[in-house]
């Protein structure tokens, strides 16, 4: 796939993906005879992979040593688990303060709710329309 082939389906911005590979997100894609990056599935596992940790709010520093030490192999298994856990922790804690901020956006809603309806009911003459 073309670079623009890949933006367009995971949503990527070009020069976003040329970012990634340029600070090691993903591995180096291989180009064509004529200099165009020409992405493998492989390519866009990585690509998918890392939109996705950066949705939960892994930052680019922490991926890029999750990237490093996968190319490194087998030999650091335990550190790049290690690393998800520990940024799974992170994530359940953030999910945690959102919910507690959704709830408290829903009562906010059912409080100017009560007030608009009590307001139309007083415009209404206290008539239900």
């Amino acid at each position: 796939m073309t670079i623009s082939e890949v933006s367009e389906k995971y949503g990527l911005p070009v020069d976003t993906l040329r970012y990634y590979e340029k600070v090691g997100l993903i591995p180096e894609v291989n180009r064509k005879e004529s200099g165009i990056r020409d992405y493998t599935p492989s390519d866009c596992s990585w690509v998918e992979f890392i939109k996705c940790m950066r949705g939960a709010g892994l930052s680019i520093e922490t991926l890029v040593e999750y990237v490093s030490l996968y190319q490194k192999g087998s030999r650091t298994a335990r550190k790049r688990k290690d690393l998800l856990v520990k940024e799974r922790d992170r994530l359940k804690l953030r999910i945690e303060e959102m919910q507690k901020t959704l709830e408290r956006l829903n009562h906010k809603i059912e409080v100017y709710e009560t007030k608009i309806l009590s307001c139309e009911k007083k415009l209404l003459g206290g008539k239900e329309k």
